[in-house]
């Protein structure tokens, strides 16, 4: 049953514990991912809350990250103690079930995983990685481009997310994470046809 309470509690906490600038960023992607969800037939409820918390953790500095990635027992692959940017959204996840009692399985996957996607992702997942390129405040190089493929087709466009993030991780000299290249050839195999964008 939805909870619109729990959604005024968790936007109050996430307002409070995040910057202007990020809280500005989240609401962006709450409503790209409601306008996604609405879009493509997933559930609005659930979007609203994945959004609201993927970003969560991000403030954190290296060794906040750290303590809390050891206090919940988090194993950690050499790219996540290398680049640990990407270990917000891990530990958002965890602190949405301990502070706000989650345990809706899509939402806290993601969460965890709106950083690098994964294989297989769940029409949610997608969304809330999605939105987090398309939100009404980002500005880079072909954002236009991806919103409007957003219109689409969701797996195209997540599709052209993953080929972008890896661009940019190799053109930067980053870490990238084999869930990203995991999650891109996946893709790829279920549906060949996704080699024929430009």
């Amino acid at each position: 049953m939805e909870d619109k309470r729990l959604i005024d509690v968790i936007r109050k906490k996430v307002k409070l514990k995040t910057t202007h600038k990020r809280y500005r960023h989240i609401e962006g992607v709450v409503t790209s991912a409601i306008w996604l969800a609405n879009r493509y037939g997933a559930d609005v409820y659930l979007a609203e809350i994945a959004a609201l918390l993927h970003d969560y953790a991000k403030n954190y500095t290296k060794s906040e990250l750290m303590h809390l990635a050891d206090k919940f027992n988090l194993k950690l692959d050499p790219i996540l103690t290398n680049a640990y940017q990407l270990l917000h959204g891990k530990i958002a996840a965890k602190m949405a079930q301990e502070e706000f009692g989650i345990t809706n399985q899509d939402v806290l996957a993601a969460i965890e995983f709106h950083t690098t996607g994964r294989p297989d992702m769940s029409k949610l997942e997608q969304i809330i990685y999605l939105a987090d390129f398309i939100e009404p405040g980002r500005e880079y190089a072909d954002v236009d481009t991806l919103r409007k493929l957003s219109e689409d087709s969701l797996e195209r466009a997540v599709f052209t997310a993953l080929n972008n993030t890896m661009i940019y991780v190799l053109k930067t000299n980053k870490l990238l994470h084999p869930n990203t290249l995991d999650c891109r050839n996946k893709m790829l195999i279920n549906n060949p046809s996704l080699a024929d964008i430009s």
